[in-house]
């Protein structure tokens, strides 16, 4: 290149001719009239194409790499299979590169290329994904609620212990609130959560689950192409950059509230990132956003839970989602309406509730409430110790040693009446039934309406006497003492 330079200086401005050149530096003619022609030298160019052994092959080559496109990805064809196979099969007689080359060039041009979108202010996305989670000592694949908003690159992040309906509930309602309002319209894709059924290119029909919670916050929906992601990819690149840096190393948590505590601090620390391009952090553009695109939060509270419908069957026990939850007995056989949420299960009869129940994300657990079996057991006491509701059932001492002093004063009887104290539980917390119970002990009163009149004196409020201080207008009112004399005309009238 320095001597290409040089020999173009000295005959370009004159220094020397150029037939000194060609004489003083030993270059053909064509050369020097190639160098003062390119300031670089060009390269070597071929004037037609070289011709390949490979291009009768190349149509067979595309048809195998098509039809690979429907089979699993362990079983495609690699680029020494394509080349064993146009050796053998076909008379191919090139060398493996140029094959693999032209693998390169098909895949290249069969790649799919996306528009960039624009991304207006007050819009989101809403994705789901996993990670796997250290909880209470068990790694445990979490689903993770992400909703994104593209045009101020926040996001906010909640794991789940499973992606249902309850989680995709409970994560807008804790999205709205740390977002601080309402995105106008919200981007997903075609999950069953949301979407009861396709009607067509764009138009969906929707759960009842999803319109409530549409019909409560206001917000439009927007429901990408059947395997066209690309239309939400925002929220996609960042539930990877949130999985990357905010689950690396994978956390260590005793619950997923402790876990979920930390994910919303790593969301706020994210606002302070500044984007390529934007003259201020993150923070900026989302309070620009709140303040403008962003509808206020309705003054009702949203209750994010899933309705359903069962019946409750022998055993006293209701069915949801795999698990079975306890009601009382005298609601066996009957028609329960359940009430879940992320945290628990509530059980309803005719709009009352009946029972209520930590929620349960395992398979096939029971969770049982021993009280609602004591009315059945009062009627069959024989089955107490036995009764699978009250294996695990941790009571105070003082009630093991009220069972035992009246089996030993009432025989048979002794159980049912114990039965009786328990049953007081329906209605008045065990802390209060234990108290009395130690009371009663202390004083020999152990029959059941004994320690029932305890507990309920125990349980009221104890009288005070009405003050006049603050009050100077009741000062003022004089109440005459009554004449009790007057009674007497009574007792001379009889």
């Amino acid at each position: 290149m320095e001597l290409w330079g040089e020999i173009r200086r000295r005959v370009l401005t004159g220094e020397i001719s150029q037939r000194a050149a060609r004489d003083e530096y030993g270059i053909h003619w064509d050369t020097l009239q190639k160098i003062l022609t390119y300031s670089e030298p060009p390269g070597y160019r071929l004037t037609k194409p070289r011709p390949s052994k490979l291009e009768p092959f190349l149509p067979i080559i595309h048809e195998i790499l098509q039809n690979d496109r429907s089979v699993h990805r362990k079983q495609r064809h690699t680029g020494k299979r394509i080349f064993e196979r146009l050796r053998d099969e076909h008379g191919y007689s090139g060398g493996i590169t140029i094959v693999r080359e032209a693998i390169r060039d098909w895949k290249a041009q069969s790649r799919e290329v996306f528009l960039p979108l624009r991304h207006p202010p007050g819009e989101a996305q809403v994705d789901f994904g996993f990670a796997d989670v250290w909880l209470d000592g068990t790694l445990t694949k979490v689903a993770l609620f992400v909703m994104t908003l593209p045009y101020s690159d926040a996001i906010f992040i909640q794991a789940f212990p499973r992606e249902c309906t309850e989680a995709f509930l409970e994560g807008h309602k804790r999205a709205f609130e740390f977002l601080g309002g309402v995105p106008q319209r919200i981007s997903y894709d075609n999950s069953k959560i949301a979407v009861a059924s396709l009607v067509g290119n764009r138009e969906r029909k929707v759960t009842t689950e999803f319109l409530r919670l549409k019909s409560h916050f206001l917000f439009d929906d927007h429901f990408c192409l059947v395997r066209r992601p690309n239309e939400k990819g925002h929220v996609e690149r960042l539930l990877d950059y949130a999985r990357s840096n905010f689950l690396v190393p994978v956390p260590r948590v005793a619950s997923l509230e402790t876990l979920n505590e930390q994910l919303v601090q790593c969301c706020r620390n994210d606002l302070q990132r500044q984007l390529r391009g934007q003259a201020s952090p993150k923070q900026s553009l989302l309070a620009e956003e709140q303040r403008e695109f962003l509808r206020p939060l309705p003054q009702q509270t949203f209750e994010a839970c899933r309705l359903g419908q069962a019946h409750a069957d022998s055993l006293s026990l209701v069915r949801f989602d795999t698990n079975s939850y306890s009601v009382p007995t005298k609601y066996a056989h009957r028609q329960i309406t359940i009430v879940a949420t992320i945290t628990e299960v509530r059980l309803l009869f005719e709009e009352t509730l009946i029972a209520r129940h930590q929620r349960d994300w395992g398979r096939e657990q029971t969770r049982f409430n021993p009280i609602h079996y004591l009315s059945l057991l009062e009627r069959k006491p024989g089955g107490f110790d036995h009764a699978r509701p009250l294996e695990d059932w941790d009571l105070p001492v003082c009630l093991g040693i009220l069972r035992r002093r009246l089996e030993a004063e009432l025989q048979s009887d002794g159980t049912r009446e114990f039965i009786k104290v328990l049953r007081l539980l329906e209605h008045h917390p065990l802390s209060a039934l234990k108290r009395a119970v130690e009371y009663a002990l202390d004083i020999d009163a152990t029959r059941a309406s004994a320690i029932r009149l305890i507990l309920e004196y125990q349980q009221e409020s104890p009288l005070t006497l009405f003050s006049l201080e603050g009050r100077p207008h009741l000062k003022l009112v004089q109440v005459a003492q009554t004449d009790v004399s007057a009674y007497q005309s009574l007792l001379i009238g009889g």
